[in-house]
């Protein structure tokens, strides 16, 4: 910024931007034993803020992967089950995401709950869903997501948006509302086996509360205080 610069203005200037967090802290003796009860817990306070319209789409978390060059990338994929055995998205098996796991089942979930002033951040391996759970999946699926599914070869470059609806246009008319569509050979599931799940909690002055469990062999956790 030279002298003859205008001064930035303080509505659009992210070095303006402040938000202190007023929410209460998140204490160990307050967390549940398993990382996904506790996962359980703040998703239920999402869903119910999404309900009542102060946050969109409670299930929305960032999917970051890495290729086989060591390039990452992110895209904010809808988380559709989670268990103790992890959290479970679906996408086409061409897609860039999935080639990236293919090679490097590493990744990283980030549910970015910010009206609640909580993020959710979550590393570990992907590995795919079987058959039977992918099917069931999909059939639960809108009958225009299903089609969708077969129109797009995510990812891959296309030479407009009219190509786009053609295919999608031409499955309609191949299956009709009603009509059963197959699932598609190339879409699937992953699975998000954790290793380590931390749980931060917004509070003023950046001081924030950041509570990380680590899986340990046997199957346990251990839960470590992170400085913010």
């Amino acid at each position: 910024m030279t002298d003859r610069d205008p001064l930035p203005d303080p509505v659009l200037d992210p070095a303006a931007m402040r938000k202190q967090y007023r929410a209460d802290g998140l204490a160990e003796e307050d967390l549940a034993t398993h990382p996904m009860d506790q996962f359980a817990r703040w998703f239920e306070d999402a869903a119910r803020a999404a309900l009542h319209g102060t946050l969109y789409e409670a299930n929305a978390m960032v999917v970051s992967t890495v290729d086989a060059a060591g390039r990452p990338s992110s895209r904010t994929v809808l988380l559709k089950q989670y268990d103790t055995e992890g959290f479970v998205f679906y996408t086409n098996y061409g897609s860039r995401k999935a080639l990236d796991l293919a090679g490097n089942p590493h990744v990283s979930l980030l549910f970015p709950w910010h009206p609640l002033a909580r993020q959710v951040i979550v590393t570990g391996t992907a590995r795919r869903t079987g058959r039977d759970e992918t099917a069931a999946y999909f059939r639960t699926r809108p009958h225009g997501s299903q089609l969708g599914a077969w129109a797009s070869a995510q990812s891959t470059v296309i030479a407009s948006r009219s190509e786009l609806d053609e295919a999608y246009a031409g499955l309609e008319a191949r299956y009709p509302e009603g009509e059963q569509v197959p699932v598609p050979p190339h879409w699937g599931g992953f699975r998000i086996i954790p290793e380590t799940i931390e749980f931060w909690q917004g509070r003023a002055n950046r001081l924030h509360d950041r509570l990380r469990y680590t899986a340990r062999p046997d199957g346990t956790w251990t839960v470590e205080r992170l400085s913010p």
